[in-house]
């Protein structure tokens, strides 16, 4: 099985819960600013300049439902700025939880996050890991745990890409790919691996 097949199998897998992981984060940017948005009369000149935050929060958890009481995301902190010369919504220690319609969560993880004050994008810094348990999927089948792990990732909301100039890994149960470089457009499901790519298939 050559590469181009381990990666086609293993995103075929990764695009069930990227596009979660996606509105989630982008849940994260645009609840922080409308809810927390302080309100101002009338701001100098010198403090619109300024690249101080002018707000923050700590230890905040963040949950949210869909109509039928459901919960659908969850999204904890442990410190947050907002820094209004670049609108800039920093995070550190973020924990992201996304649910399907079955209940069953998709976990982020990351050292620090950055997200643009409109939400379109959002960057993960410091051991970054988004992981799914394994389940079964609607018709009985088990899916394996999916891991995907590195030191960043950028997330474009808008255009539902994510992509990585550092080293990630992917993990499907056993199986595990790696590469110098990650791209993924979710529009198209084309997802790769550059640099040196490695995939590992222990036997069954």
């Amino acid at each position: 099985m050559n590469r181009a097949r381990l990666w086609r199998r293993g995103m075929d897998h990764a695009s069930a819960w990227l596009p979660a992981l996606m509105m989630v984060l982008f849940a994260l940017a645009t609840w922080w600013l409308v809810r927390s948005a302080p309100q101002y009369d009338t701001a100098p000149a010198s403090a619109a300049a300024s690249r101080d935050p002018d707000y923050f929060m700590r230890q905040f958890s963040v949950r949210t439902f869909d109509p039928s009481g459901r919960l659908k995301s969850e999204v904890i902190g442990a410190e947050g700025h907002h820094y209004p010369a670049t609108d800039l919504l920093q995070v550190q220690k973020p924990r992201i939880r996304s649910f399907d319609e079955q209940g069953r969560p998709t976990v982020a993880t990351a050292d620090r996050a950055v997200a643009k004050g409109d939400g379109s994008e959002v960057e993960l810094f410091g051991n970054a890991r988004v992981v799914r348990d394994e389940a079964p999927r609607p018709d009985g089948a088990p899916t394996p745990r999916l891991e995907f792990i590195g030191d960043y990732l950028h997330t474009f909301v808008d255009d539902k890409r994510v992509q990585s100039d550092k080293p990630v890994e992917l993990r499907r149960g056993r199986d595990v790919f790696t590469g110098d470089a990650f791209s993924y457009d979710e529009r198209s499901g084309v997802g790769e691996l550059t640099g040196r790519v490695r995939g590992t298939l222990p036997p069954r």
